[in-house]
């Protein structure tokens, strides 16, 4: 079965790794990317997904520029300091590599809507930024909860900790607004939230499999994740150069479902205060009226990273 996604996104290192396994990947079709602030202004994210995608090869997809704030709040801290000045790890990325290529002319929550509407029960939104082009696309045409096929997205957290917040994960956190939207729509959602990403790290050796591969795009990963490794390491104390494996989580969920387990819980999402942000599940099934969402819980940890690796042509891991 071909999956023809979408690819919501605020590239961001963690985005690449996504991005170029969709591209790797013969289950998917990517039909664009469409841009969001987060990890940088929706200036530089966008910039980062022209590029990206020049680097792969395919000036073919298109790039539709998104939202630049959230729906209500202000524009907050953006992530470079997570992912680097240039939100990819500091390559250097300042201008559109190929100056000739440009986003499309509709917003992103337009060609969201085109697209989905022009292939009802076809199209799987992969929102991995914050959500704000989904609740736009929902607002300028709330059609697209019944015509889209699945909404898989990185973000939110079932029960593992926050970390933006003690208890918010920072896509959510980023417009809480929009996700409260979006997880109220009704289109069936897989939600690939903190407690699989950041059970599942890559470490050195994984990025020394990486830097040896066959592949250029699983070449391109060790350059810019050093930047990404240092921020892992100052702020969770990580060892051996691990990193958490967000936004590639929800692609490997449509490449192989299997490798996860989950539970489908109702969400709230607060929308101020100490909580704001928060993906707050009803694992009782007894407060909440919303939807259902299929809240990923567990991951094969090491099945996982093998088939990252070795769809970015590298080998899979040792046993020991």
């Amino acid at each position: 079965m071909t999956h023809h996604i979408l690819i919501d996104t605020d590239p961001g290192v963690d985005d690449a790794m996504a991005i170029f396994l969709a591209l790797r990947s013969s289950e998917i079709e990517l039909l664009g990317l469409t841009t969001v602030f987060g990890n940088s202004t929706v200036d530089a994210t966008t910039r980062n997904a022209l590029n990206l995608l020049h680097v792969a090869g395919r000036d073919d997809i298109p790039v539709a520029r998104g939202a630049w704030r959230p729906l209500v709040l202000p524009l907050g801290e953006t992530g470079e300091w997570v992912h680097g000045a240039d939100a990819m790890g500091n390559i250097g990325w300042t201008d559109v590599l190929k100056p000739e290529l440009r986003a499309v002319d509709a917003p992103a929550a337009r060609f969201i809507v085109e697209t989905v509407m022009a292939r009802p029960g076809e199209i799987t939104l992969v929102p991995i930024g914050p959500l704000t082009n989904l609740a736009l696309a929902l607002q300028l045409e709330p059609r697209i909860a019944q015509a889209v096929k699945a909404v898989v997205m990185m973000g939110g957290s079932a029960m593992a900790p926050g970390n933006v917040s003690p208890l918010a994960e920072a896509n959510v956190h980023n417009d809480p607004h929009a996700a409260s939207l979006v997880f109220g729509a009704g289109w069936p959602i897989v939600m690939a939230g903190l407690d699989v990403t950041e059970s599942i790290p890559m470490d050195n050796d994984d990025f020394a499999a990486l830097a040896a591969s066959s592949d250029p795009l699983g070449r391109f990963i060790p350059r810019i994740v050093g930047h990404y490794q240092d921020f892992h390491r100052d702020w969770y104390k990580l060892p051996n150069g691990e990193i958490h494996t967000h936004d590639a989580c929800a692609v490997l969920h449509l490449i192989d479902p299997t490798l996860f387990g989950g539970q489908d819980w109702s969400i709230n999402v607060p929308l101020d205060g100490l909580a704001k942000g928060a993906t707050l599940v009803d694992r009782r099934g007894s407060f909440y009226t919303t939807p259902k969402v299929h809240c990923l819980t567990t991951v094969d940890h090491a099945r996982l990273i093998d088939v990252y690796r070795t769809r970015m042509g590298a080998t899979a891991r040792v046993r020991r």
